[in-house]
């Protein structure tokens, strides 16, 4: 698409609680918009709901980010020329704009209080109409400054009795929006209620606050769920009443990450259902006791987790599936978008991050697997040229970095557990004498191509079946039939642990 300003995009989370694996798609689809064109990519924190704030979710926002590598160029932690970067630290200006809507007619003073809008909604549903908002229907039945005199509103004031600023929707109305996701959208205001734009507590609505700061920052180009597609109409409407239609934003609004089964919206519910990370690092929750697992405690590298994301509800139109970040940024284009929800298939992200790793150095996942060791009390005991062999060994065999310890531990422990159905096909007292005189004499140091060679000579020497000798010693060393190279296994554990490990497979089987 042809941009023709200089982009400016933000990411606008809020720190009600953890980041929202669609949150950083959003995040992600801003940035590489941002670098495609050459713009600038903007954190700002939107924290005026107090009352849902959430203690160490902004944090969270940071450190998710921060692991991606959605590194922003303005934001709280990097400072910028139109901060501050938080809208609690931003409430004058908010003010100042508020006032500009009430003096020129475009916003009034409500004074209704919880209980007489409750009145007001039940009152709409038992008369069965269409909508029980507050809107151009009701308001004029309602306490507000439409309504009461000067005088009135003034005592009230002057009293300290709350009120909230609603925005004046005038109906018959037609709002139309051009969304490069989704083509033009159309709204009437006659369905529109009349939002309140600044709380009772003296703080903006996401909707002023919003607006107010998309145009200081000059923002040009506003990417988000879908989720807010239905808001964009009074958000259109206070460009106009503020007289800033020129400076507009394009929008355009991402679809929906889908349930693994594509039917919802994908939730918290999901992960605590079926284990599947949705957020991008642990979190705990505290009000509902529940731990979460982030995509990198599962073991995801920060790229594949990107890749993957890219792909929910974007295509480049080619067969290629694995992208650098560079490649991402050129390819990526917002008008090859989907309008439709993405389904998010773990699986698929399980194959993304696989890919990443099997065509990683052993050397760039050191510091990571080091990490997953040193919580099993492994790593601090072994050298560095021990571990890159061994992540050489296991690399092509895992999926995530923790399944470096779960899929082989037996690199660190002798198995407790045995494949004794396999034992069963292959064992025989043959085969038991040649092993255990074949692996005394393995000569040191451990080679794995001499031992190799050694054992395959003894086999053909003794007149024995390769198949069985291999898979005894396969068992022996891992406890199962799958494994790394044998070989190469045997001479990383070294000759003693080797004649241990046998022993325990002896002691084994006469136990049982």
């Amino acid at each position: 698409m042809k941009v023709d300003r200089h982009v400016r995009v933000r990411f606008a989370p809020s720190p009600t609680g953890p980041l929202h694996i669609g949150g950083v798609r959003s995040a992600l689809y801003n940035y590489l918009f941002a670098r495609k064109h050459g713009g600038t990519f903007i954190l700002r924190i939107e924290d005026t709901d107090q009352q849902r704030y959430v203690p160490g979710s902004e944090e969270y926002i940071h450190e998710s980010l921060s692991w991606l590598g959605l590194v922003p160029d303005e934001g709280p932690n990097h400072g910028g020329p139109f901060g501050p970067y938080r809208q609690s630290e931003r409430k004058n200006l908010y003010t100042l704009w508020i006032d500009h809507l009430i003096e020129r007619g475009h916003a009034y003073l409500a004074f209704d209080t919880p209980e007489e809008l409750e009145q007001m909604r039940a009152e709409g549903l038992a008369q069965g109409l269409p909508s029980t908002s507050y809107d151009h229907n009701v308001r004029m039945r309602m306490k507000n400054s439409l309504t009461q005199t000067p005088e009135v509103i003034k005592q009230w004031l002057d009293e300290g009795r709350p009120y909230v600023v609603r925005l004046l929707i005038q109906p018959d109305q037609e709002i139309v929006v051009h969304d490069i996701i989704r083509g033009e959208v159309t709204f009437r205001t006659d369905i529109l209620d009349d939002k309140v734009l600044m709380k009772a507590d003296g703080l903006p609505t996401y909707h002023l606050a919003n607006v107010v700061d998309d145009r200081h920052m000059e923002i040009t180009h506003v990417i988000r769920g879908e989720e807010w597609l239905s808001s964009t109409a009074h958000h259109v409407l206070l460009y106009r009443a503020f007289g800033w239609e020129d400076y507009m934003p394009v929008f355009a609004h991402l679809p929906l990450i889908l349930k693994p089964d594509g039917k919802g919206k994908l939730s918290k519910r999901d992960s605590s259902k079926s284990g599947i990370p949705i957020f991008p690092l642990d979190w705990n929750d505290d009000e509902e006791n529940i731990h979460y697992s982030g995509f990198r405690e599962k073991g995801f590298l920060p790229h594949a987790t990107l890749n993957f994301l890219a792909f929910l509800g974007w295509n480049p139109g080619t067969e290629q599936e694995l992208f650098t970040m560079k490649e991402l940024t050129q390819a990526f284009d917002l008008e090859q978008v989907v309008k439709s929800g993405a389904r998010f298939d773990y699986e698929k992200a399980l194959w993304f991050n696989q890919q990443y790793i099997m065509h990683s150095d052993a050397v760039d996942l050191l510091k990571a697997v080091k990490s997953v060791l040193s919580k099993h009390s492994v790593e601090p005991l072994l050298p560095d040229d021990r571990l890159l062999t061994f992540i050489d060994l296991m690399i092509e065999r895992v999926h995530t970095l923790e399944e470096f310890w779960t899929e082989g531990s037996y690199f660190f422990h002798a198995p407790g557990q045995y494949d004794d159905n396999g034992l069963r096909k292959k064992w025989n007292e043959a085969n038991r004498t040649f092993l255990e005189s074949s692996l005394i004499d393995l000569p040191e140091p451990e080679v794995a191509s001499i031992w190799q060679d050694a054992i395959k000579e003894g086999i053909q020497k003794n007149q024995l079946k390769p198949g069985e000798i291999f898979s005894i010693l396969r068992i022996t060393m891992t406890g199962a039939m799958t494994g790394p190279d044998l070989f190469a296994m045997m001479a990383w554990l070294g000759k003693s642990e080797v004649l241990n490990r046998f022993k325990q497979l002896l002691d084994h089987l006469n136990e049982n």
